[in-house]
């Protein structure tokens, strides 16, 4: 049986997401600062986002997130407006303040289930002001303010362990280039899940700043 994200999936992506084309889709705008290899460093203005926290493992967590996010655009909300989707989706570990070791992968602790933020960010066209306001407690607005990121792309699997894997390059690429990493790292999903894998546009991205 499907999953809710692959059903919400199908729903938002239309026609064009049967095989993972994104075609309409608003992606945030950013300067490309400097490319290092396959990794590059981009600056995104502010943002706004519809964010759930959920617990879970990273796959989970992603499905259930999405729901109580996707619910929000599709009119939970004061105004019972749709909102329409963008790309990605994105997905960070939360409670996670700590600056990230260079050289090290993050790795998800087994102490217990882990806790996600995921997050859809909010057409461009949209102001805390005029964006309408969640009716589940499960979903918050939050501005993301402006920031560089570092961002490897890659294609294939998505799971939690991909992902920390290509975490692990991310850092590790960074190493001695004039970067470090500020902040905990988030993967970023642009396709539905059955998307070939090898037209899946994937990518993790970690806040970065000049000097290290």
């Amino acid at each position: 049986m499907a999953n809710v994200w692959e059903l919400g999936a199908a729903i938002l992506g239309g026609l064009g997401a049967l095989v993972g084309i994104r075609a309409g889709t608003e992606q945030p705008r950013y300067t490309l600062v400097e490319r290092l290899g396959k990794v590059e460093i981009r600056h995104y203005g502010p943002r706004l986002a519809a964010q759930a926290t959920v617990s879970g493992s990273a796959t989970a967590a992603r499905s259930a997130g999405f729901e109580a996010v996707a619910g929000y655009i599709f009119g939970a909300n004061t105004t019972k407006a749709s909102i329409a989707m963008t790309a990605p989706v994105a997905q960070s570990a939360a409670g996670r303040s700590q600056s990230i070791a260079m050289t090290a992968p993050v790795v998800q602790t087994a102490d217990g289930p882990a806790s996600w933020k995921v997050q859809f960010i909010m057409p461009a066209r949209y102001t805390r002001e005029t964006l309408p306001v969640p009716t589940s407690d499960k979903v918050t607005i939050v501005e993301l303010p402006a920031q560089d990121y570092a961002v490897l792309r890659f294609s294939g699997s998505r799971s939690g362990r991909a992902v920390e894997r290509r975490t692990g390059q991310l850092t590790q690429a960074l190493a001695g280039q004039g970067w470090r990493v500020t902040g905990p790292p988030t993967a970023w999903f642009y396709d539905p899940p059955w998307t070939p894998s090898f037209l899946r546009r994937n990518e993790v991205a970690a806040p970065v700043a000049r000097g290290g």
